[in-house]
């Protein structure tokens, strides 16, 4: 392997919304909910009220499609006072259930890249959610043995990089984190000392939204994964 005169030795990248689609899944199913239970609430009420029990529950179910599930469930008993029926809550987990069958749907560039710069940095893949799932759509997406290593985390924060680029590479001031969220793939990565590169999709989650840290000297954005081998030319 060789590295660039910018000594970078490691890149992290997300999975969901970065590597492939995902997120308008969740949207898809946050409608089907709020038509489900249409006669208890206007379609943003019933959504700020799922959003509520989303974030609740973060630290009990953390993040993924069964914890979604399950807040839809609660939320469900919620604005129904406890009288929703059987069949509304049966609909529900079929509405789970379907997300987590739901095909892989690489997002463009995202094989091209990876394929060229597999061999030339420690490639890592940094995703949070359900263990199953994610294991499930890496092997769907068919882009598993461009990684040298693959993490799955609860959460991702400064010593969740600091601890990554430890183990699979040379430190966090020789890794490049690779992502959709401000939150969760470039500011605490920036914080750990390392690139942070946002890539904005269409549709994030409204958790994960923060503003640009757009004076910190290793932020990068860019409109699409396309652009990554430019961007590492121009750093070396």
């Amino acid at each position: 392997m060789t590295s660039t005169s910018t000594h970078l030795s490691t890149i992290g990248f997300d999975a969901d919304d970065t590597l492939w689609q995902n997120e308008q899944f969740f949207r898809m199913t946050e409608k089907h909910f709020a038509e489900l239970l249409a006669e208890h609430g206007e379609e943003e009420q019933l959504k700020s009220r799922l959003l509520e029990a989303e974030k609740r529950n973060l630290g009990t179910y953390g993040f993924g499609i069964k914890g979604f599930t399950l807040s839809m469930i609660e939320t469900a008993i919620e604005v129904t006072e406890g009288r929703v029926a059987a069949s509304v809550i049966e609909k529900i987990l079929a509405a789970g259930r379907e997300m987590l069958s739901h095909p892989i749907e690489t997002l463009p560039h995202v094989h091209d890249t990876l394929e060229a710069l597999a061999g030339r940095y420690r490639l890592v893949l940094i995703t949070k959610g359900d263990l199953f799932d994610q294991e499930r759509k890496l092997a769907q997406s068919g882009l598993g043995d461009f990684f040298n290593a693959v993490e799955i985390v609860s959460d991702k924060s400064r010593p969740t990089y600091e601890r990554i680029f430890a183990r699979h590479g040379d430190g966090a001031a020789r890794g490049m984190m690779i992502g959709n969220s401000l939150k969760s793939d470039v500011v605490p990565a920036l914080e750990a000392g390392s690139w942070g590169v946002y890539i904005p999709h269409d549709l994030t989650w409204v958790y994960e939204h923060v503003d640009e840290p757009t004076a910190a000297e290793r932020f990068r954005k860019l409109q699409h994964l396309g652009e990554l081998s430019g961007l590492l030319k121009s750093l070396g």
